[in-house]
């Protein structure tokens, strides 16, 4: 029995709950990396996660059938896309999600955004080698708290009407 394939769509208000929840259980290996349970992806409230939905930013949901398994976020700043609260559920890492949805974002903002630009904790290696295969570079560090420092990353995009 071969597995169902991942469905890539953009979210709505309406998946406000279930991307809470998904963020939640994904970021609690980070909470417990970096010894701190208070971290933002942990507290959003759902008042938040719907404000960011019903905003102009692009949010993205990975389907695997009738499941929600992972979303990640981009907003637009001048011609910048940021990236962030890129998620997938525990159970279903390693499996190529979380490419596919950043995949997706660039393809979204391309055209719209010269480069894609993120950041994670120093301690995060899966999530570091996830960036860096997928063409992010290290631009900077930037240490935010004793037991933090962001790695920030950046990956050029294609322009969709040629040099700008």
């Amino acid at each position: 029995m071969s597995p169902s394939p991942v469905v890539i769509t953009s979210a709505t208000p309406a998946d406000a709950g279930e991307i809470m929840t998904v963020q939640r259980a994904a970021y609690v290996t980070e909470a417990q990396l970096y010894g701190d349970p208070f971290i933002p992806p942990l507290v959003e409230s759902l008042e938040q996660h719907q404000k960011v939905l019903a905003g102009d930013a692009v949010v993205l949901k990975a389907m695997l059938g009738p499941r929600l398994v992972g979303a990640v976020r981009g907003r637009f700043s001048d011609h910048t896309c940021l990236a962030g609260r890129l998620v997938v559920v525990p159970d279903q890492r390693g499996r190529g999600i979380g490419a596919a949805l950043m995949r997706a974002l660039e393809e979204r903002a391309a055209g719209r955004a010269d480069a894609c630009v993120l950041f994670t904790g120093h301690l995060s290696e899966d999530n570091l080698r996830l960036y860096r295969r997928l063409g992010y570079a290290e631009t900077h560090r930037e240490r935010v708290a004793a037991h933090l420092i962001l790695v920030h990353m950046r990956k050029p995009l294609p322009s969709a009407a040629g040099p700008g």
